[in-house]
């Protein structure tokens, strides 16, 4: 008798709401080229798991206007988000579930290149593929800038899973 009731107890206990423990997750992007900016860029989604809101956003660096200014050296640069539309269009090339300490490090990359010099764009030396490569340090990823990828957002992060074997294409 004090068997059943015992599993009774535990049943009724597999019923009663626990709290979830989620965690953000950083898909890193790509879409190669044309008129549309940032070609790098990294989303977020999911929940922190010392709790609060949820997360769904993402972020990429880009040219405050996209003009021949670009080719000539810095120009003004500013903080993006994608639309869902553009998101769509874009590849993913890898994700990471992030420990709430990854997730703040994400942020404070934000924060920096959201703000003066951060806020400069440079086609050669500030761009969305440093902003992503950045990014991607700031969670603890092996991380190179090699020059003749910093301009190739899908090549750049394809080099990044390279380095971070642990790390699988999204499908």
């Amino acid at each position: 008798m004090l068997r059943i009731r015992n599993i009774i107890f535990a049943l009724l206990l597999a019923l009663l709401p626990t709290p979830a423990f989620a965690q953000v997750v950083a898909t890193f992007y790509s879409h190669e080229l044309g008129t549309q900016f940032p070609h790098a860029f990294v989303v977020l989604k999911g929940t922190p798991v010392r709790g609060g809101a949820p997360v769904d956003t993402n972020y990429g660096f880009t040219a405050k206007a996209v003009t021949p200014a670009m080719l000539m050296g810095s120009v003004p640069g500013r903080m993006d988000t994608a639309t869902p539309e553009y998101i769509a269009k874009s590849d993913p090339q890898f994700a990471m579930t992030l420990s709430d300490a990854q997730y703040d490090a994400l942020m404070e990359v934000v924060a920096r290149w959201s703000v003066k010099p951060g806020s400069t764009y440079h086609l050669n030396k500030h761009n969305c593929v440093f902003f992503a490569g950045e990014m991607a340090q700031a969670i603890g990823l092996k991380v190179e800038f090699p020059k003749g990828l910093m301009k190739r957002p899908r090549s750049y992060l394809q080099h990044l899973m390279g380095l971070n074997p642990g790390l699988k294409p999204v499908k």
